[in-house]
C-alpha cells in the first residue's frame, strides 16, 4: 500500500530538510536587499558576510573537531595581504589571486600543523597564538612588502567578465552566495564519514583511534580546511574595502573570532551565522557605551558560558527540546 501524499511529502521534508534549508535560506537573503536599502547596514551585512566564512572553517576545528585555534586572524590576514599584493603589483588579476592566495596558505598551514597538532589543550592555543603574533609582527615590520603600519591600499575589486562587484549591493550577493556554499560543505562534510570521525576525536582522541581513526591525520586536514577558509574570507575582506592595514589581523581579531564561535554554538553551522552577526553587530549598537564596551564584550561571553556552555544557538535549541520532551512525558501521563 502507497502512503498518502501528505506522508510521502513529510517523508521528502525530512530527507532533504538540509538541502531545503539551504534553498530557504538563499531565498530569504535574495529579499533582503529589497527592505534594506541604507548601504550603510548594507555594509555591515557584506562585513558578517565576510566574517562568517572565516568562523564556519574555524567552528569545523573547534566546534566540531574539539581542537582549539588563537591564530586564525593570521590566516585571514595572510589572505588578505596575499591578493592585495598579488593584484596591485599587476602580478594577477583578483579571482586567480584569490585562489593561489588560498593554495599558498593550505600549505603554510600544513607545515604550521604537522608539528603543532602533537600539542593538546592550552599549548596548542598557545602556539597558535604565538603564529598570529608572528604574522601580525611581519605585517606591521615588513615596511618595503607589506607598507608597515600604513598599509596597501588600492586594491581592485572582484569581477566577472567585465562585471565588478564594486557596490554594497552587488558585492551583498557575492558573499553571501560563498557563504552559503561554505555552509553547504560544512553540513555535508558533518554528514560524512570523515565527519563523524571527527566528532568521535572531539569526544575521546584515544576511543577515536581505537575505531580506525587516523586522529593526526585528521585534525591537520580539518586544520588546512579551517585556514583555507580563513584565508578565502581575507581575500573578500581585501577586494571589498580596496585596503588592508595590520590593525585587523592581531591576536584581538583571533579571540574576536573564537568568541563568534562560542556564541553561535560549538558545532552548530546555522548557529555561526548568528555568533557572527551578535558580535559584529554589538560594537555598532553599543556606542553609547564604548567606554564599557570591552567589560560587556566579556561579561557576555562569560553569562554565555555559564548558563549556555553550548553556545547561544545549540544551548538554546537544546533547552527548547528539553522543555518539549517534558511537555509530552507528562501530557502522556495525564492522559494515562
Amino acid at each position: 500500500m502507497r502512503p498518502d501524499p501528505a506522508t510521502r511529502l513529510r517523508w521528502f521534508i525530512l530527507r532533504h530538510r538540509t538541502g531545503l534549508t539551504v534553498w530557504l535560506v538563499a531565498v530569504l537573503l535574495a529579499l533582503v536587499p529589497l527592505a534594506v536599502r541604507n548601504p550603510y547596514q548594507l555594509g555591515l551585512l557584506n562585513l558578517i558576510g565576510i566574517y562568517a566564512v572565516a568562523v564556519l572553517g574555524l567552528n569545523l576545528f573547534i566546534g566540531y573537531a574539539g581542537q582549539i585555534s588563537l591564530g586564525h586572524a593570521g590566516f585571514f590576514g595572510l589572505g588578505a595581504y596575499g591578493s592585495a599584493l598579488l593584484t596591485v603589483h599587476g602580478w594577477l588579476t583578483p579571482w586567480p589571486a584569490l585562489l593561489l592566495t588560498a593554495a599558498l596558505v593550505a600549505v603554510l598551514a600544513l607545515f604550521l600543523g604537522l608539528p603543532t597538532l602533537r600539542l593538546h589543550g592550552h599549548y596548542l592555543a598557545m602556539a597558535t597564538l604565538g603564529f598570529n603574533y608572528i604574522v601580525h609582527l611581519v605585517l606591521v615590520q615588513w615596511d618595503a612588502v607589506t607598507g608597515g603600519p600604513s598599509g596597501i591600499s588600492g586594491i581592485p575589486p572582484l569581477g566577472v567578465a567585465g562585471f565588478t562587484f564594486d557596490t554594497e549591493l552587488r558585492f551583498f550577493y557575492l558573499v553571501w552566495g560563498g557563504v552559503l556554499l561554505g555552509v553547504t560543505a560544512c553540513l555535508n562534510l558533518m554528514r560524512s564519514g570523515v565527519g563523524r570521525g571527527l566528532a568521535a576525536l572531539a569526544q575521546d582522541e584515544v576511543a577515536a583511534a581505537t575505531l580506525g581513526v587516523h586522529v593526526r591525520r585528521e585534525k591537520v586536514r580539518v586544520f588546512v580546511l579551517s585556514a583555507v577558509f580563513a584565508a578565502v574570507a581575507g581575500s573578500l575582506y581585501a577586494h571589498y574595502y580596496h585596503y588592508v592595514n595590520p590593525d585587523g589581523f592581531s591576536i584581538f581579531k583571533s579571540l574576536d573570532l573564537v568568541i563568534m564561535v562560542v556564541v553561535g554554538g560549538l558545532g552548530s553551522v546555522w548557529g555561526t551565522l548568528l555568533g557572527v552577526m551578535v558580535v559584529t553587530l554589538l560594537p555598532y549598537y553599543l556606542e553609547f557605551l564604548e567606554a564599557y564596551f570591552d567589560l560587556i564584550h566579556g561579561l557576555v561571553l562569560v553569562l554565555i558560558l555559564m548558563f549556555l556552555p553550548q553556545g547561544l544557538v545549540t544551548g538554546l535549541w537544546d533547552h527548547l527540546r528539553l522543555t518539549w520532551a517534558r511537555r509530552r512525558v507528562a501530557g502522556r501521563g495525564e492522559a494515562s
